[in-house]
């Protein structure tokens, strides 16, 4: 459903999940009408059946037991999981627009997703070498809570970021996690955090305008 509607980007939220390979086939639609100026911009939330995606940096040996479906994602990263209680923003925006810059868009949305974890007492960090979102897990080890993957077609955006709400963190146990094998994941759920879909929505959009000012030609 479209939640938000403005001049230049469509917000739009889905209240069940939708399947990755639609999702992958709608939002690489929607980038090519973008980038021909025919559909405006769009910011998608939503959730995943269970799922592996794979990145163009992706290792066969990173696929530990590939118990669920695999698709070749087309975005940059190694592999990741994608399923209920996850919730993924898709962002598709027309860089030549902004800033074309895309350190610049990837820093944004990592300061996106910190500032909406803060509303919510977390704490989350950027790590030097390490593209995703972190944070203190409840065994005191730095864990990651987000991550993000991002592919620019004619700088029109698409893929965006994941935040673990509430999945099944043992899904994450058939893959190496954007190929990083000392670091685990956590989740909001985990941090002792009940936060629901619609909640964590709210909150990102309540926060997109930082993200979108973040993204202005002075950013680069």
């Amino acid at each position: 459903m479209v939640v938000r509607d403005d001049n230049s980007i469509e917000w739009r939220c889905e209240a069940q999940p939708v399947p990755y390979r639609a999702a992958l086939d709608d939002m690489s639609a929607r980038n090519a009408a973008i980038a021909a100026g025919s559909a405006r911009e769009l910011v998608w939330m939503l959730e995943h059946p269970p799922v592996y995606t794979a990145g163009t940096s992706a290792a066969a040996a990173e696929l530990l037991d590939p118990r669920f479906e695999v698709v070749s994602a087309g975005r940059g990263g190694r592999y990741t999981y994608h399923g209920p209680g996850q919730r993924i923003t898709y962002v598709l925006l027309d860089l030549s627009r902004r800033a074309r810059d895309v350190r610049c868009f990837v820093h944004a949305l990592e300061g996106w997703v910190i500032a909406t974890l803060a509303d919510f007492g977390v704490e989350g960090w950027r790590a030097d070498g390490r593209v995703g979102i972190w944070t203190r897990d409840i065994d005191g080890r730095e864990a990651k809570i987000g991550a993000i993957g991002v592919r620019v077609r004619r700088w029109v955006t698409m893929h965006g970021l994941s935040v673990n709400l509430s999945p099944d963190l043992a899904h994450f146990s058939g893959i190496v996690p954007c190929g990083i094998e000392e670091f685990g994941v956590t989740s909001l759920e985990r941090l002792g955090i009940s936060v629901a879909a619609e909640q964590w929505d709210r909150a990102m959009i309540a926060r997109s305008g930082a993200f979108l000012t973040a993204l202005q030609p002075s950013c680069a």
